[in-house]
């Protein structure tokens, strides 16, 4: 008996290695039933000695408290690690941000592109809105009222599940055979006085027909909006150097410092709030992101769905449906308002300073300013001054994602083999509409010269008078003026919607074949032979208001609001095998195989070895090595233009640092072009899991798992590399836009003018770049601030393989059950330390540490301590996250001359973000065997988010939380 105990713990505690959140609140059961293993095609073989899985079942995600499937999955070590698993607070209106209302599950940090997700061992459509140019699954597609159990593991599975495991697999598993009825619902909100409310409701049936099962399910989910001014610790910026040049409309216009006699930038005399001073001595009206920035934003799902099983004549046949939508807005901060070409500093008619004028006809403000010559877009030439603003409402997207997915399988045996066949039919649909603040720039531009008509068209010029064809010439908008109803109806007339329609669809088919192949050594060799195919669909279509196009030198329509136009298909076909040998007793091998073939960039084999030495009934150890890929997502293979904006890294690189960043280490962000590129390789890993589990006595467990991964071939742009080729390479330099069809950076068209020594301008073979800028320097006499090459806009860069990257931690977990005569009281810990985690640096061949850096915390740990009663539960657990350096490296030097001034910079002259430990407290009663109550407070002490000053909102929103202490109350009933 001590025997079976003994490996029941063990295989509980292997098959749970880092389930910190929940494995501790999991009831005994004694009947445990075998089933295939997530990182196996075999049926009915002990495997759980080779694989570090961690499991989370019914028990532990009715427990968790937790609403969505990422709310689940975000506080798992496994989890942590760069920005790579986000959900919707990091979502916005731009083509940077990730998409409205949608979530992803990154193992490692690898990033969610390099994450398998699967539905009962099967493929999900991926999103067709993509995060950057990374496809990934939306967590938040799958309902979490049809998840029986989830199956994470953190290595690399290609070898038999073939493209985008490379850092592991999810595979969430569905309820099956379910017979009765269960109603949930929950209410949820934090202490604060505002409302961030979460209701659900969600409904699961199952019944009997004849010798077939039916399990049918529902819910609805409604989330309210959790704003950055809803706390006193983030409505206000963390520095007050952190401010933008281009306040709202609403607070009033700056006056551009190229209009202004002395130079400096001017505010205008009606700014609402307190002026602040620049690091020039200047006094302008400021913006902060703060007042407009959504730290969750508004989200609604239903969903439904069911799973059928049956018996026909000795053949097992099992199908399975889900359908879901949601409903979500997201929000970035309000629009720059520039010139038609994008300069910055548009200009506007000096009538607009009209309204301060003084009594006697004078004009303090006017008498301040260049008054110059400009012509509109009718052709007139008329007089007026730059400006500085951002329109008022935040650029805000309304996104509606409809999913569905449908599976049906037979399977039986032949002989002493069994086999299974399916097919798989899964689709993903969104369609987006920016439903406020985004505008027209021709409108715009037409409206404060006084050229905009009632229907949005353009006023025409016949040199004496402008003439609408239709509708009537609306007067012009006057960004000064506040608080005048027909002066902003005039601004709406600029108001533009552009959409976004996208879909992306999978079909699949498979087979396999699994059983007793061989003995060896008088002991049974199992193996499984499969086939698979797979044809893969996406389009991401933008409305033409919203696309770059050449024929309009890459405007777009509408300020700030980018776009990515992909349409992209492919079909791949695989073979795979799998076989288990016991050399003895205690020791067994597992190898794998699986060869793939895209139609697109060609084939692969990835193959994968593992071993399991049990000594004692009581320790387990094992090990595996595999090699895993990811194909060039749809959207990198198909992406025919992507406006966004690309960063390029002055501390990797001094050459480029010398031209563009005045010698300085910092990191600058442009607008960009990003192209595809079907010459793309696909990315390669290596990874190795070494490990063992242990169990001491049968109340005892102890896990630990070293992992390691070489993830090379990584695909991204690299815009610092595209500069450095640049400085010898004359065919990526040009003056003004990139011609179409080529690549390169896009430089202002002042550098033409200006030669080296030799005479050679910019886009010249051999031309010298620091002496073309010491010219520019002598020619035009830039701000002190200014002392580089100035770019233009709009650069071509094409996706590449940018480089590799190395990483390497450990997985550990500890629990021990005390049986008490009142109940169980479990007390356990677990996490991950990060070893390593190593990324050349775009453009450079040096290697950053990310380990202890921004967003890449060196140790995440869970502890808990549970009672666990006949008719009752508590749950006392902490989340800890250590230290790490703050990404102040790109911020201005007026705002490390702030961080100095505070006193918060190290020797250094680093800034470290504090370590972050929150509890939470959860409690369950079992009123009777139908009913249910459960109780759960996160972050019981309200501890309010460490700050961190490398970004806006002060604080790091994928590592920590600023929604401080709230609760959740759920009642079951069960009939």
């Amino acid at each position: 008996m001590f025997r079976q105990l003994t490996i029941a713990a063990t295989v509980s505690a292997l098959l749970s290695p880092v389930t910190c959140v929940y494995a501790q609140e999991t009831q005994t059961d004694t009947n445990i039933e075998r089933v295939e293993v997530t990182g196996s095609r075999l049926k009915g073989v002990d495997l759980e000695g080779t694989i570090p899985l961690t499991v989370l079942d019914q028990d532990a995600i009715k427990r968790s408290g937790a609403n969505t499937i990422h709310e689940l999955l975000k506080d798992l070590s496994v989890f942590k690690g760069g920005s790579g698993t986000f959900s919707t607070s990091e979502s916005g209106g731009t083509s940077t941000s990730t998409p409205a209302g949608q979530s992803a599950a990154s193992l490692r940090g690898m990033g969610p592109s390099a994450t398998l997700t699967l539905i009962n061992g099967r493929r999900v459509a991926p999103s067709s809105f993509a995060a950057g140019t990374e496809n990934f699954v939306d967590v938040n597609s799958i309902p979490l009222a049809a998840i029986e159990r989830i199956d994470i593991l953190a290595t690399g599975a290609s070898a038999v599940y073939g493209a985008d495991a490379v850092a592991g697999v999810i595979n969430y598993i569905l309820k099956d055979d379910f017979e009765g009825a269960e109603i949930n619902t929950s209410f949820a909100d934090s202490f604060d006085q505002h409302d961030e409310s979460k209701k659900q409701l969600n409904l699961v049936y199952g019944t009997k027909i004849g010798e077939s099962n039916l399990t049918v399910f529902a819910d609805i989910y409604d989330r309210n909006a959790f704003k950055a001014t809803d706390r006193d610790y983030t409505a206000s910026p963390s520095l007050v150097n952190g401010y933008s040049y281009l306040p709202k409309l609403e607070n009033s216009p700056n006056i551009y410092y190229f209009s202004s006699r002395d130079g400096n930038e001017l505010p205008s005399p009606n700014c609402k709030t307190e002026l602040v001073t620049t690091e020039f001595g200047e006094q302008i009206c400021a913006y902060y992101p703060n007042q407009d920035d959504y730290l969750d934003t508004p989200f609604e799902s239903l969903s439904t769905g069911f799973m059928f099983n049956s018996e026909l004549g000795g053949l097992q046949w099992h199908t399975d449906f889900f359908y879901s939508q949601t409903k979500a807005k997201a929000y970035s901060s309000p629009s720059p308002i520039n010139q038609i070409n994008d300069d910055d500093g548009p200009y506007i008619l000096e009538d607009a300073l009209f309204i301060y004028d003084n009594a006697d006809g004078s004009n303090d403000l006017l008498d301040q300013l260049y008054i110059d010559p400009f012509d509109t877009q009718s052709g007139r030439e008329v007089y007026g001054f730059g400006f500085d603003a951002r329109f008022n409402a935040p650029r805000t997207v309304e996104v509606e994602t409809k999913n569905f997915r449908l599976v049906s399988s037979l399977s039986g045996e032949i002989g002493d083999w069994g086999w299974e066949s399916g097919v798989t039919l899964s689709r993903s649909r969104s369609e987006q509409e920016a439903i406020a603040g985004v505008y027209n720039r021709y409108q715009f531009h037409g409206a404060i010269t006084g050229e905009l008509c009632s229907d949005g068209t353009l006023a025409s010029f016949d040199g004496t008078d402008l003439n609408c064809a239709s509708g009537e010439l609306l007067p012009f908008y006057n960004p000064f003026l506040q608080g005048d109803a027909a002066n902003d109806a005039v601004l709406a007339t600029a108001q533009a919607r552009p959409t976004r329609s996208g879909e992306s669809t999978v079909y699949g088919w498979d087979a396999n074949f699994n059983g007793e192949l061989f003995t060896f050594n008088d002991l049974p060799a199992y193996a499984s032979f499969g086939v698979e195919a797979r044809r893969e669909e996406l389009s991401d279509i933008p409305s033409l208001n919203s696309q770059a196009q050449a024929g309009n030198d890459y405007l777009v329509d509408v300020f700030g609001f980018g776009s990515s136009l992909s349409e992209a298909d492919r079909t791949q076909y695989a073979a795979f095998a799998e076989l288990s040998i016991s050399l003895s007793e205690q020791v067994e091998l597992q190898a794998a195989g699986r060869y793939d073939h895209y139609d697109d960039f060609g084939g692969t084999f990835n193959p994968k070895i593992g071993l399991s030495y049990r000594p004692t009934d009581s320790l387990i150890v094992r090990g595996s090595w595999s090699t895993s890929f990811r194909a060039p997502s749809l959207t990198q293979a198909g992406v025919k233009l992507r406006t966004t904006q690309s960063t390029f890294d002055c501390g990797a690189n001094q050459a480029v640092a010398d031209l563009y960043c005045m010698s300085d280490g910092t990191q600058v962000s442009v607008n960009s072009l990003e192209l595809g590129n079907p010459n793309l390789n696909a990315e390669e890993s290596e990874a190795i899991s070494v490990g063992f589990a242990w169990s001491p006595s049968a109340n005892t467990n102890l896990t630990l798992d070293y992992w390691q991964f070489d993830h090379e071939e990584v695909i991204d742009t690299n815009m610092t590399a595209v500069l450095d080729r640049a400085i010898t390479d004359a065919s990526l330099r040009h003056c003004g836009i990139v011609p179409p069809g080529e690549q390169g950076i896009s430089y202002d068209e002042a550098l033409c003018d200006v030669t080296d020594t030799s005479g050679l301008n910019i886009e010249q073979d051999g031309a010298n770049l620091t002496e073309i800028l010491a010219s520019y320097i002598d020619e035009f006499n830039p701000r002190d601030d200014e002392l580089f090459l100035p770019l233009f806009r709009d650069h071509a860069i094409p996706l590449e393989n940018t480089g590799t990257q190395t990483l390497a931690g450990i997985d550990f977990k500890f629990d021990h059950r005390f049986r008490l005569s009142g109940g169980d009281l479990t007390f356990a810990f677990d996490g991950t330390h990060y070893l390593e985690f190593e990324r050349n640096k775009p453009g450079s061949d040096s290697l950053e540490k990310l380990v202890g850096t921004y967003r890449y915390p060196e140790n995440i740990a869970r502890m808990s301590i549970d009672w666990e009663a006949q008719s009752y539960y508590l749950n006392l657990g902490a989340n800890y996250t250590s230290s790490y350096e703050d990404d102040i490296e790109g911020l201005r030097g007026r705002e490390i001359d702030e961080l100095d001034s505070l006193g918060v910079l190290d020797s250094k002259g680093e800034h470290q973000v504090d370590d972050w430990l929150v509890w939470d407290l959860s409690a369950g009663y079992y009123v009777n065997k139908s009913l249910t109550l459960r109780a759960r407070i996160n972050n019981i002490f309200d501890k309010q988010p460490p700050t961190l000053y490398g970004s806006s909102r002060g604080f790091d929103s994928i590592n920590h939380n600023a929604l401080g202490a709230n609760y959740k109350l759920s009642i079951s009933y069960r009939f």
